[in-house]
């Protein structure tokens, strides 16, 4: 027998809400439960970004460095940091990350040099701090940046995820429904979907074998 040869299975946020309103024995009716839904559908994202690492969405990006500037602004899309270096002469330098105690607690803030550490201020406009205070204009921060997952807005777009968490998102926002309008389904819902989210979770992880790296505190080059 011929196979259909496609494999651009995806839903749209109509088709994702849809779906969620029949787990819950519902149909949408109205604009508002279109609109409730969607909501929800946000507020799950946001709770996904509060779960931990989703591969998707890290990004690599590049800030070229100013000499006696220590402190740079990013968007808001940017959520955390997960590896930062200052490339200078073609050679990467990884920097060390600092709490805001840690911060705080360096008595000379102004001095200059060629940055090995950096405080991240996850603000609503988030900014990185570099210790020691760049010497060079000529150097580049390079980092890994975890971005935040767009908003579901139109009924007609996709999602902002891949479409192996099809299942998880479909599962979440039945749960997310159940609890306003089918509070008998919440419980069975909710297991199914902590179940379909650990399993996109797992499945998303990054495949690398085990690897024993000692303390960068023996390796930091000066």
């Amino acid at each position: 027998m011929a196979t259909s040869g496609s494999r651009d299975f995806d839903l749209d946020v109509a088709e994702i809400i849809e779906e969620a309103y029949e787990r819950c024995g519902l149909e949408v009716r109205t604009g508002y439960d279109a609109r409730t839904a969607r909501r929800s559908l946000n507020l799950m994202f946001a709770d996904w970004a509060n779960r931990g690492l989703n591969l998707w969405t890290v990004k690599q990006a590049t800030v070229s460095l100013t000499s006696g500037t220590a402190t740079y602004t990013f968007d808001a899309t940017h959520t955390d940091l997960l590896e930062v270096v200052i490339r200078r002469s073609s050679v990467d330098f990884q920097l060390d990350r600092m709490s805001r105690s840690e911060y705080l607690h360096i008595p000379n803030k102004d001095q200059t040099g060629r940055p090995s550490q950096f405080f991240y201020n996850r603000q609503t406009t988030p900014e990185i701090t570099l210790w020691p205070t760049p010497d060079s204009s000529s150097d580049s921060l390079i980092y890994y940046y975890v971005r935040r997952i767009e908003d579901a807005d139109a009924l007609v777009n996709t999602t902002d995820a891949p479409f192996r968490f099809l299942p998880c998102m479909v599962a979440g926002l039945a749960y997310y429904i159940a609890m306003k309008k089918a509070p008998e389904r919440v419980q069975l819902l909710k297991a199914v979907y902590e179940e379909e989210f650990q399993r996109a979770a797992d499945e998303d992880e990054d495949r690398v074998a085990l690897k024993l790296q000692p303390s960068m505190q023996y390796l930091r080059v000066n």
